[in-house]
């Protein structure tokens, strides 16, 4: 299987890549892609099947592809990257929170909901029976 995007995407959608940096990328891609599969697949999707249906779906699952390659390219392999800490003098107190606990890969739902894989539920169960009235309200 194809990946979703190429090195060539994430430059000239994200920015110039070092040599080092165009390796992970590389790497990155087929694990990505495959993740972005799998996860449609939990939800009875096929993204490549999608992709032939729709056209445009083609740029929307690129862009997706390159936004989480960018932000695993951004996370430091030196040390814990931290997105926030705080610091007290006498108290001797000190907090912080790690960007990626435990780095790898992070897919925000936010992208999974751009590809269509989460969407927003509703229903509810009775749980005492069907009550005795005018239950077509919403089938109307």
């Amino acid at each position: 299987m194809t990946n979703f995007a190429t090195t060539d995407d994430v430059i000239s959608l994200w920015r110039p890549l070092s040599v080092d940096e165009l390796k992970r990328a590389n790497a990155l891609l087929k694990v990505v892609s495959d993740t972005l599969r799998m996860e449609a697949d939990k939800v009875g999707k096929d993204l490549d099947k999608t992709m032939v249906d729709k056209p445009y779906f083609v740029n929307v699952i690129k862009s997706v592809t390159v936004d989480i390659v960018a932000r695993t390219l951004m996370t430091s392999t030196q040390g814990e990257p931290m997105s926030q800490e705080s610091q007290s003098a006498l108290g001797y107190t000190w907090s912080g929170t790690y960007l990626v606990p435990g780095g790898g890969l992070f897919i925000k739902d936010n992208e999974l909901k751009r590809l269509g894989l989460k969407k927003q539920r509703y229903g509810g169960i009775e749980l005492y029976g069907e009550i005795k009235r005018d239950n077509d309200y919403f089938d109307r």
